[in-house]
């Protein structure tokens, strides 16, 4: 399977760096200079203005070392502008692969008018036949089709979309490869699919979530602080400088205390340059990993959602369970012969085009040499069809009918009537029940299979056992989820002792069975009543009320517009499964933003300790104790400590958009593991990176 990202270069996918990339992102990044659009990182624009001003300066009372710095607080400011722009940038790179996509379509109205499908409207009614591009997004409302979506889904291999059921929605810009369907479109104009997450992954419409708004607050406070800390020092200089005349003048502190240069290269030293410069291109990268597993977020708050989430809800069906229950066994009760069950079983299938129906079909045709028989060809028989009511299917089959062998198959005196179905529903109908179908029945329930009872006019012949595979390494990645402190929750139409018995040995810690869309909702708000968020996936219609009530609502690409709508993701794949992932993915999010925020705090120690002791260590000998890195030059400390500012951003460039490593672990232990990795880290490498740079630059004349 390929997927959107394949379709977008390499340099752009992963987490690395490449300097082609870097290079095409620069002009973005130089355009982001515009104070019009950097206010909104108040670190930044602290750092724009103190960049403006070191200019001024530098032009009033040029120097070597005040130009050298003014250039490279100037290239703070660009770097990291560069960071979101690199963000932004694989955005672009996806959202051009989907422009591809689209292309200039008629649409075909069922009244036989033709128009351009940027004229289509809510509701209008449109024919497509194989060969046609679905001019706009809607459900089909007549017929079967397959349809190419690999413009969307990177997946080559075609689908199948019907009217009714929950395969009904279809996506403007697929082909129709076969077949003909009718499509009621349910986008607005200027408004489809394609379109919204061209706009989404292109940035255009993120918005800042809450997390990242009051991590923004911080910054701006602990810029804040910053700042006044720094002011009172020019004071504190003058007034030193007047007690300590005989002190010998230094690019620190002259006859008018500390230059400006200094002060302000103090300042953007000590605020929180490194995570304010990478905040907003973490979050664009978070949408970015979704991107690339086929994951359409509707907003950058429900990717953050996801790292938050307390309760997994899942379907059994398809996602903890490979979802093909087969039958495995007919047992009959007393009285019935195995064959007799097997031959009421299967002609009970005959029109059942179910997995399972198919399955019993088979099992009676292997186990006891059953010939298969046309359902088509019984023009005396009715089928019982399924229903959600009912809980059972069936026939009924007239005395005259005769197989295809010539062999009777309505021996008794008035027809056959055969039902087959739940064990509940099935009894209902029959009127009487015995002690051994019912310990037949919670037997199989109790071992994790399906029973299907099968009964014929007024007698019960015996159950089909349906079974159905849980998946490999389902329960390692539930247990994962518990040392998260996330809560999984199954969900399943079966019975409570089949549910029971499936969720243990899955692994999952709790269950809700014989589940109704009223119930899924009730849950979702019981759970969020004890202040968790909750996480779902689904695909049809009556599933979209919980999608629209959960925190995280993921709906499948292949299910109904509703569902669609109600959610607040699409999983272009429609893999149930993938919602593990997204929680995954949302909490490396707030790893990496943790950690990063860790590194930047840390980081401000050991620039403190290059530069306060080179300013102050003239006038106050005694805090020559503190220049323990041994800095060449007061002008060398402070240059090597800007520098340094500005070069650590850009190499944290690729772990910002990669994502620091994920490992499911408990909050005390991701906090311990950020204190020991990033907030140690934070601290010893500006000590080695700025003792490096100390070394090359000390050779400068006039530093």
């Amino acid at each position: 399977m390929t997927s959107l990202a394949s379709k977008t270069p390499s340099s752009v996918r992963g987490g690395l760096l490449d300097l082609n990339q870097l290079w095409r992102s620069l002009p973005q990044a130089l355009a982001k200079l515009d104070p019009r659009a950097l206010w909104r990182n108040p670190v930044m624009f602290i750092v724009e203005v103190g960049s403006v001003f070191t200019t001024v300066l530098a032009l009033t009372d040029p120097s070597v070392l005040a130009w050298i710095i003014t250039v490279w607080l100037w290239l703070t400011v660009v770097f990291a502008n560069l960071a979101e722009a690199v963000a932004e940038g694989r955005g672009k790179a996806q959202a051009a692969a989907l422009r591809a996509a689209k292309q200039d379509t008629m649409a075909y109205l069922e009244d036989g008018r033709e128009i351009a499908a940027t004229e289509l409207k809510q509701g209008d009614v449109v024919v497509v036949e194989a060969g046609q591009v679905i001019p706009g997004d809607g459900d089909v409302i007549e017929g079967i089709a397959s349809v190419d979506e690999s413009a969307i889904t990177g997946e080559s291999a075609p689908v199948i979309r019907e009217s009714g059921g929950d395969r009904s929605a279809v996506t403007g810009g697929t082909k129709v490869l076969s077949d003909r369907i009718v499509v009621r479109i349910t986008q607005k104009p200027g408004e489809s699919f394609v379109d919204r997450m061209i706009a989404l992954v292109e940035g255009a419409n993120r918005q800042k979530t809450p997390n990242e708004i009051a991590l923004n607050i911080l910054l701006a406070a602990l810029t804040i602080i910053f700042l006044l800390s720094v002011v009172t020092l020019q004071p504190l200089a003058i007034f030193s400088k007047a007690y300590q005349a005989a002190a010998p003048d230094t690019i620190a502190i002259n006859a008018h205390g500390v230059t400006g240069i200094v002060l302000v290269s103090l300042i953007v030293c000590l605020i929180p340059t490194t995570i304010g410069a990478l905040l907003s291109a973490i979050g664009i990268a978070g949408m970015d990993r979704l991107v690339q597993r086929n994951v359409l977020a509707m907003s950058g708050r429900a990717v953050e959602a996801a790292g938050d989430v307390n309760t997994l809800l899942l379907d059994k069906t398809g996602t903890i369970t490979l979802g093909n229950r087969q039958a495995s066994e007919f047992v009959p009760v007393d009285g019935v012969s195995a064959s007799e069950l097997a031959d009421a079983a299967q002609l009970s299938s005959l029109a059942d085009e179910t997995p399972e129906g198919r399955s019993i079909v088979v099992l009676a045709k292997n186990e006891f040499g059953l010939r298969e028989r046309e359902p088509g060809l019984m023009t005396d028989a009715t089928f019982v069809p399924f229903t959600a009511q009912t809980r059972m299917s069936g026939v009924d089959i007239e005395p005259s009918l005769q197989s295809g062998e010539g062999r009777a198959v309505g021996a008794v005196a008035g027809g056959r009537q055969i039902r087959k179905g739940a064990a509940g529903a099935v009894i209902k109908w029959v009127g009487h029940s015995s002690d051994e179908v019912s310990e037949i029945v919670d037997g199989i329930s109790a071992s994790g299979g399906t029973p299907l009872v099968v009964a014929e006019k007024g007698r019960i012949l015996g159950v089909i056992h349906l079974k159905d595979v849980v998946k490999s390494g389902m329960r390692a990645r539930f247990d994962e989820m518990r040392k998260m402190g996330i809560r999984t929750v199954m969900i399943t139409g079966d019975n409570p002792r089949t549910a029971a018995a499936i969720a243990a040995e899955a692994g999952v810690d709790d269950f809700l069975a014989e589940a109704t869309p009223e119930d899924k909702l009730a849950l979702i708000k019981k759970e969020q009543e004890g202040g968790r968020l909750v996480a779902m996936t689904g695909d049809g219609t009556n599933d979209a009320p919980a999608l629209a009530q959960a925190d995280v609502g993921v709906a499948m690409n292949t299910g109904t517009s509703a569902a669609k709508e109600a959610g607040n993701m699409v999983d272009l794949d429609s893999d149930p499964t993938k919602l593990i992932e997204i929680v995954e993915i949302g909490k490396q999010l707030l790893i990496t933003r943790g950690a990063l925020t860790t590194f930047s705090i840390a980081n401000d120690i050991a620039k403190y300790f290059a530069i306060i002791p080179a300013i102050f260590a003239a006038v106050y000998p005694g805090l020559d104790a503190l220049n323990v890195m041994r800095l060449h030059s007061p002008g060398s400390a402070i240059l090597s400590a800007v520098i340094f500012n500005a070069l650590v951003i850009v190499a944290l460039i690729p772990l910002a958009l990669r994502g620091v490593r994920y490992r499911p672990s408990s909050a005390s232990a991701l906090l311990r593991r950020n204190l020991w990795i990033y907030g140690l880290g934070g601290v010893i490498v500006p000590f080695l990176g700025i003792k490096l740079i100390d070394l090359i630059i000390q050779f400068i004349p006039g530093i």
